[in-house]
């Protein structure tokens, strides 16, 4: 019975551990993982920053006609969000190596003034827990994810300064926070 109930209570105490990890919403910090800038250099995401200002990281494929619809609506506003709150986008390209040589001319196409970073392994996709694009975290002063949501409508982007807006001002936004 002792042999039996050892195994039982380890897995049991495994599986709450996991979950205790998984949900840690408010303080999860940006994991370093290598990604690629658009010229090709190494880049760890751990160096990503904004003087304690707001971060908005968006992941994006080429393919998603929603990711381009939301990186293009936020770029007609992005110069008086980052005048107003100092908010800073960056933009994770997840096309895989035979097509991230066409997301530089894509952007520059587009007018996007924003950091894009390049990762066609899916190494932070996968540290970040994105499953779904596009996926946009929001990201706090202090470097933490502080909310995040799937999917693009019209008017999202609105939803989207207000809480920078919040974040800017040391509001907490714990509640908010969306999968």
């Amino acid at each position: 019975m002792k042999k039996i109930i050892l195994p039982i209570l380890i897995v049991l105490m495994t599986g709450v551990t996991c979950f205790a990890q998984g949900d840690t919403r408010g303080n999860r910090t940006i994991p370093a993982v290598t990604v690629k800038t658009m010229d090709g250099q190494s880049f760890n995401t751990a160096d990503l920053a904004n003087d304690n200002n707001p971060m908005i990281i968006s992941f994006w494929a080429l393919w998603c006609k929603p990711c381009i619809r939301e990186l293009t609506t936020i770029s007609d506003v992005y110069d008086d969000w980052q005048e107003e709150t100092g908010v800073k986008l960056v933009a994770i390209s997840i096309d895989d190596s035979r097509s991230s040589s066409k997301v530089m001319p894509f952007v520059n196409g587009k007018g996007w003034s924003y950091e894009v970073y390049l990762d066609p392994n899916g190494d932070f996709k996968r540290a970040m827990n994105v499953n779904l694009i596009p996926h946009t975290f929001l990201i706090n002063g202090k470097g933490e994810i502080v909310w995040q949501h799937t999917s693009f409508t019209e008017g999202a982007e609105l939803e989207l300064i207000d809480l920078v807006r919040k974040v800017k001002a040391g509001e907490d936004i714990s509640g908010k926070v969306q999968e």
